[in-house]
């Protein structure tokens, strides 16, 4: 069968299997209450106010991301999947530090997982309330947001708190009745749904100095996306043998397989993790200048500074990538249990004996494969960063980080499709 011919049987039996059909039904029915959800402003708000502040803050751009364009509009769900983001970071480094966490994620099964999902829940609550009690205070000394009495400021904060754990609910049910991770997709429908206007104003607002910069980021973005679909699809094979079975006179042969090691990994998360780390300071000295912290406004020239210079915010958010992909990789493959359930099932690695000599070469492998996909994802996140430098284009940064997510997720989502299709075809 030709590969164009394998396309459209795939895609016939995505519209004519009604268990898939059905998952992405529930993915595109909770993109449209995402999108009308968004829509939905808090009380109290000057949009003329609100233009000039985002024109000349390309920190709230980026924040933007995480809401879906909801942050942009000052919606009920401003905050988006941010504060649950923030909390999945905090237990993920619990894990390294706590050994009882630690066993929780990885010894105690299913079980397990869905206490560290509670606590990661937990967690969200405060964030999303000290989150809104900071951007409150910031957008309202800014005159963006009327004067607020206490009351009335209270019920913000709790709409926008309930926002961000109602879009929490609605990623884990996209998890488990759609396809694909729930909170990766939420990001993926707020960034193609900014693509239009987003388009439509670098065209409107370009002159004819721009255009060879525009001109030159757009093959730079043509060139990313095709690297990041033949990098995500690369893996490095390690043979796998099984010991020949001997059951009365019969001998049965050993089958021959392979373990496949991505270049990726981690996928599209160390991406949010590290930008979700890059705000988080600025998060918290917007909230500490707004409540009029005395001593913070140097501090808060200083990080603001630091993030204006693409440079050096460039370099800051490459290493913060390379550090959470190895970090995001060493939680989720772990050498020592796939080495035991390769010699509790009798299979072993040709040359190398089962055991711990097993375990360390999948981790020399999966160590010295994550490295180039590390680098590779990193220096496709900064790419906008040296572009900005170069060309001074500020426009075109949030596109690049959100067209770096926007991929990534779609690849895995393809690659979840095929999956669930040829689980039918089987």
């Amino acid at each position: 069968m030709s590969p164009i011919s394998t396309f459209f049987h795939k895609l016939k039996l995505v519209f004519t299997d009604s268990a898939i059909r059905n998952r992405l039904l529930f993915v595109a029915a909770a993109f449209v209450v995402f999108r009308f959800l968004s829509a939905v402003p808090i009380p109290g708000i000057d949009h003329f106010a609100l233009e000039q502040f985002f024109s000349n803050n390309q920190f709230f751009g980026l924040l933007s991301i995480f809401s879906g364009g909801g942050f942009a509009q000052l919606s009920i769900v401003m905050l988006g999947v941010g504060p649950y983001i923030t909390a999945s970071i905090i237990m993920q480094l619990a894990t390294v530090i706590s050994s009882k966490v630690k066993a929780m994620y990885t010894e105690e099964g299913e079980a397990g997982r869905t206490k560290f999902i509670a606590l990661s829940r937990t967690i969200t609550i405060p964030l999303a309330i000290l989150q809104g009690v900071a951007f409150l205070s910031l957008l309202e000394s800014q005159g963006i947001i009327t004067s607020l009495t206490p009351f009335a400021f209270a019920v913000n904060v709790f709409l926008i708190a309930a926002g961000s754990m109602l879009l929490m609910w609605m990623g884990e049910l996209m998890t488990e009745f759609g396809i694909g991770n729930g909170v990766s997709l939420i990001i993926f429908a707020g960034i193609i749904s900014g693509l239009p206007a987003g388009i439509s104003q670098t065209i409107f607002t370009a002159t004819a100095a721009d255009i060879p910069a525009y001109l030159g980021f757009f093959i730079l973005a043509l060139a990313a996306i095709y690297a990041v679909i033949m990098v995500s699809e690369a893996e490095r094979s390690i043979p796998i043998a099984y010991a020949r079975q001997v059951r009365g006179a019969a001998a049965a042969t050993g089958a021959a397989t392979y373990l496949p090691i991505r270049l990726l990994q981690a996928g599209v998360i160390p991406i949010i993790f590290a930008l979700s780390l890059l705000l988080l300071p600025q998060m918290a000295l917007a909230g500490l200048s707004a409540i009029g912290v005395q001593g913070i406004s140097g501090v808060v020239s200083a990080y603001t500074a630091f993030t204006n210079n693409p440079w050096a915010h460039s370099a800051v958010y490459f290493v913060l990538v390379v550090i959470f992909t190895y970090f995001y990789t060493s939680i989720t493959f772990e050498p020592h249990r796939v080495a035991d359930n390769l010699q509790k099932s009798g299979a072993f690695i040709p040359g190398v004996r089962p055991g711990r000599e097993t375990e360390a070469y999948i981790g020399n492998v999966v160590n010295r494969v994550t490295l180039p996909g590390a680098v590779f994802l990193g220096a496709i996140a900064v790419v906008p960063f040296v572009v900005q430098g170069i060309t001074g284009i500020t426009a075109i940064l949030v596109g690049g980080t959100a067209l770096l997510i926007a991929v990534t997720v779609l690849l895995d989502l393809i690659r979840k499709i095929d999956a669930q299709i040829s689980l039918r075809e089987y």
